[in-house]
């Protein structure tokens, strides 16, 4: 199919972008990498009567680090996160992420405020972003502000964003010393959207009984209309003496706690379920391998 008629801007400041969406009357989208819209346009699913592209805007490309923190332009292709040195040695949940998002060439075109702004609940950047505390920052007409990831995805497709706000940058968090952690998937092909995933971080608390677990963080993504964080299965875990049967419990709190799993063509509610379930299991046992060896 091709898209439905739309008028085309490629404004070269941030301020005409966002004047431009605040006279739009919600009609209009914003175009950064284009992996996820032009799709949904050319199948009519999204219909804007403009379309406002970023690419010529300059100054939402970097990555930093600052204060605990990498500060990422929302233009960032996931290549050059995939690609940055400090990213994958000081954040490497971030790196897994990204490493897992389609193929190179999506990579290439696929921005990190793109991803963020589209909330796929199949995707992995949302629950990566939530698990991590990120915070995503919003320019509108009347300034900025910052907002946590846990509030920031609301349903399928839907954020906190107003509709003439435009995201322009990502905070994440530098991993805590000492942390481990996975990024679990599974797909039907390489490069697929995952049918279900999980991001889990866990920490280990040295006492004069042996280690036992803290800090954990259970996300999940395609599991639900947006990620979900597995508060019941983290409070399980937390304070107990890491083992397999432990684990098994908590990806058994997992599937309780799943409230309505998606279903369609690719898999029925009770797969997405149990999938979640082994993947918590193998991400917990993952990340505790990972706190074992930080140690």
């Amino acid at each position: 199919m091709k898209p439905a008629p739309f008028d085309y801007i490629a404004p070269s400041a941030l301020s005409e972008a966002i004047s431009l969406l605040a006279k739009s009357d919600g009609e209009a989208k914003i175009l950064a990498g284009g992996q996820s819209l032009v799709p949904l346009l050319s199948m009519r699913f999204a219909r804007p009567e403009l379309l406002i592209d970023l690419a010529k805007i300059d100054g939402l490309k970097y990555i930093r680090e600052n204060g605990g923190r990498f500060e990422i332009g929302a233009m960032t292709s996931k290549r050059e996160v995939e690609l940055s040195a400090a990213v994958r040695s000081r954040q490497p949940v971030l790196h897994a992420a990204t490493t897992k998002i389609g193929h190179p060439q999506i990579r290439n075109r696929g921005t990190m405020g793109g991803s963020m702004a589209q909330a796929d609940p199949a995707a992995e950047y949302p629950a990566m972003a939530v698990a991590l505390d990120a915070e995503l920052v919003a320019q509108g007409p009347s300034g900025s502000r910052s907002i946590a990831a846990s509030d920031f995805f609301i349903t399928y497709l839907t954020t906190a964003l107003a509709e003439d706000e435009i995201l322009t940058e990502v905070r994440v968090p530098v991993l805590a010393a000492g942390t481990g952690w996975s990024v679990q998937e599974v797909a039907r092909r390489h490069g697929d959207f995952a049918i279900v995933g999980a991001v889990v971080l866990l920490r280990l608390e040295r006492g004069p009984d042996g280690s036992r677990c803290a800090d954990t963080r259970i996300v999940l993504f395609g599991a639900g209309d947006k990620p979900l964080r597995a508060v019941e299965a983290e409070a399980l875990v937390n304070g107990q003496a890491p083992d397999a049967e432990l684990f098994e419990r908590a990806g058994e709190k997992v599937g309780e706690e799943i409230d309505e799993p998606m279903a369609d063509t690719h898999a029925t509610a009770e797969y997405r379920r149990d999938l979640a379930r082994v993947l918590t299991r193998r991400g917990l046992a993952e990340a505790l391998e990972r706190a074992e060896s930080a140690a």
